[in-house]
């Protein structure tokens, strides 16, 4: 399956969501907003510094990140994502900050500082596993090759409770995109799977 026909299920999956419930935890398809903030104070941990740094929210939504960052960090901020509906609720929220801006075309995006990355590996729908894996690759090179000082990101783990796993869910194998990562972009990378949620969370450090 080519890369734009897996992008367009997706976006199709995550439009629908933002239409149904709004800028809201099931806008983005998370069960909480407590999940939501915890994910977030995870994979914030790749920020080795408080002020002045360009981040890109890879996925962003509907920019939830950002009240997020707001309370600990001066930053400028790029929001992407493939739904323009998701765009479309970020901007009318956040439109009246400055650094920030939102893209659908990745073209756009220069080097930042840092990249974060939640959840956008968890919903695979109907596509096999192989090219969803594939997919995940490229999109963490695209990733790896804009952010300077590091990224982050989540998947849900094989290790969950398997009664409680959904087939159009993916479950990745936390130790195989450690090594992936550790191979592939720094010497540095972390390997998050204690904070009690059915998911992992990868810190790449770069330039340490």
């Amino acid at each position: 399956m080519k890369k734009d026909s897996i992008q367009l299920k997706i976006d199709k999956y995550y439009t629908d969501k933002i239409n149904t419930y709004g800028s809201s935890h099931l806008g983005v398809d998370w069960n909480s907003n407590d999940s939501q903030e915890l994910r977030f104070k995870i994979l914030s941990q790749v920020l080795n510094e408080k002020n002045n740094f360009t981040i890109l929210d890879y996925g962003c939504g509907y920019g939830a990140l950002i009240p997020f960052l707001e309370q600990n960090f001066n930053f400028s901020y790029i929001g992407f994502d493939i739904s323009k509906e998701m765009l479309k609720n970020a901007e009318e929220n956040y439109k009246k900050l400055e650094n920030i801006k939102f893209t659908n075309n990745f073209e756009n995006i220069s080097n930042v500082n840092y990249s974060i990355a939640s959840g956008i590996f968890n919903v695979k729908l109907d596509i096999s596993e192989n090219e969803w894996e594939n997919y995940i690759f490229e999109t963490l090179e695209k990733i790896n090759k804009v952010s300077n000082n590091g990224f982050s990101f989540n998947m849900l783990s094989n290790y969950s409770d398997k009664e409680f796993m959904k087939d159009y869910l993916y479950y990745a194998d936390p130790l195989k995109i450690f090594d992936y990562c550790k191979k592939r972009f720094s010497k540095n990378v972390a390997l998050l799977h204690d904070y009690n949620l059915y998911e992992f969370s990868i810190i790449v450090r770069k330039n340490e």
